[in-house]
């Protein structure tokens, strides 16, 4: 929760409420204690942990397609981003529609012009 100080309000700062749960909630804090899972967890888990965690340290790279995913995840948590990223999409499509239309009308008039020329004069040969 944000909480803004008295010297904050003049300047517009805005802090945050500090925390501390230690103590606070003691009931919160028993049921947290009493509940017991029953799960396992799934074999060779603390292994793949620490090579996690050793690979972070080493400082090796992420494959390029977890980057690309992080960095698309990064620019569309973004709201005004997403809005434009969609009207480009829609405005893509609908273009790409019209002009696979027009390409189709062309060829269907051709051909209803040519079959006009047949039934006024059947001895005309089509086109």
């Amino acid at each position: 929760m944000l909480q803004t100080s008295a010297a904050g309000s003049a300047a517009g700062i805005r802090r945050m409420k500090e925390n501390d749960p230690a103590g606070k909630d003691e009931g919160l804090s028993k049921l947290l204690h009493s509940c017991k899972t029953e799960a396992s967890l799934p074999p060779r888990f603390q292994e793949a942990v620490w090579q996690r965690i050793e690979r972070a340290d080493a400082g090796v790279p992420a494959p390029l397609w977890h980057r690309v995913i992080a960095r698309l995840e990064a620019a569309f948590s973004r709201p005004a981003l997403v809005v434009s990223y969609v009207g480009v999409l829609l405005f893509t499509g609908l273009g790409a529609g019209y002009w696979h239309a027009e390409g189709k009308n062309t060829h269907a008039a051709s051909e209803w012009r040519a079959r006009y020329v047949q039934t006024v004069d059947p001895y005309q040969m089509p086109r």
